[in-house]
């Protein structure tokens, strides 16, 4: 808890904010410590604090057939080596109880993803692991139930805990970032991070046959191989939702990153490309300072 506590403190007092950043999931070994190398240069050299992400299973899939990453077990062992590797902190996602005292084993923040802020379990089994806890605000709800979510990992024993915007249901299979969550979020009495990349998701589900449906503003929607799909997005839209967060003040910027993002096995059309990182967080700083 101890060491937690000081990431957590230091990461609250970053200034002008501090950076949650890496692919979606867990592709490889080779992939996942080439892309740590890359954003943790980038950060250093606008000055960001770093903790590094990638998921070792997207266990939150429309089709059964999409992506899913390495797993639990391997995926740990890749996180580990980043973490050595390069000496940045790690965040990553559970999806049940049980995996939770592995996971605190290796990541320093432990995400409870969206659809499952509300699972007293998995908040209590998180917050018992002493690690920091980074709770993404369910689409479905109002920023006014991240004040209990957040109660919860408190009242297990463990004050470090934060919150994450990613937008809000707008009908279906789409999103809306409304500026005024960042600031009632606040209510819940902790750091406020906001997820950029997957508040522009469309997210899939409709069955149409092996193509590639393009939506305005670049959305896809990649149908794949056996009629599975997989979730498109707004990618172009990051730097203006982005700033937005940045202006209103928020603590942390969670962004997926890639360097083919057009070629990514999972939520490609919402990871930005790592060769325009370093434009877009200077002038993130930027604006951050100035406002």
């Amino acid at each position: 808890m101890e060491s937690s506590t000081v990431l957590f403190n230091q990461l609250k007092a970053a200034e002008p904010f501090f950076l949650l950043a890496g692919p979606n999931v867990i592709e490889s070994e080779e992939h996942i410590l080439r892309m740590a190398k890359h954003i943790k240069t980038v950060a250093s050299k606008v000055g960001l604090p770093l903790v590094f992400k990638s998921s070792f299973d997207k266990a939150n899939r429309t089709s059964s057939k999409s992506f899913r990453g390495p797993g639990m077990i391997e995926g740990l062992k890749i996180l580990e080596k980043v973490k050595i590797a390069y000496d940045i902190p790690i965040v990553t996602d559970v999806h049940e109880s049980i995996q939770c005292e592995a996971v605190g084993k290796v990541a320093d923040i432990i995400q409870i993803p969206a659809f499952l802020c509300r699972q007293t379990d998995l908040l209590v089994a998180a917050a018992k692991t002493g690690k920091i806890v980074n709770i993404k605000k369910g689409q479905f709800c109002a920023p006014s139930v991240m004040v209990n979510s957040a109660e919860k990992v408190r009242l297990a024993g463990n004050p470090n805990v934060m919150v994450c915007e990613r937008g809000t249901m707008f009908g279906y299979n789409d999103l809306i970032v409304d500026p005024r969550n960042l600031q009632w979020i606040r209510e819940a009495n902790c750091p406020v991070v906001a997820d950029v990349t997957h508040a522009l998701q469309q997210p899939a589900g409709k069955k149409v046959g092996i193509i590639l449906i393009f939506h305005s503003c670049f959305s896809v929607n990649s149908v794949l191989d056996g009629g599975g799909v997989a979730s498109g997005g707004l990618r172009e839209l990051i730097p203006c939702i982005a700033r937005t967060a940045v202006a209103v003040g928020v603590d942390g910027i969670f962004m997926e990153v890639h360097d083919d993002p057009l070629n990514a096995p999972c939520d490609g059309p919402t990871q930005w490309p790592l060769r325009h990182l370093e434009e877009l967080l200077e002038e993130l700083v930027a604006i951050a300072q100035s406002s």
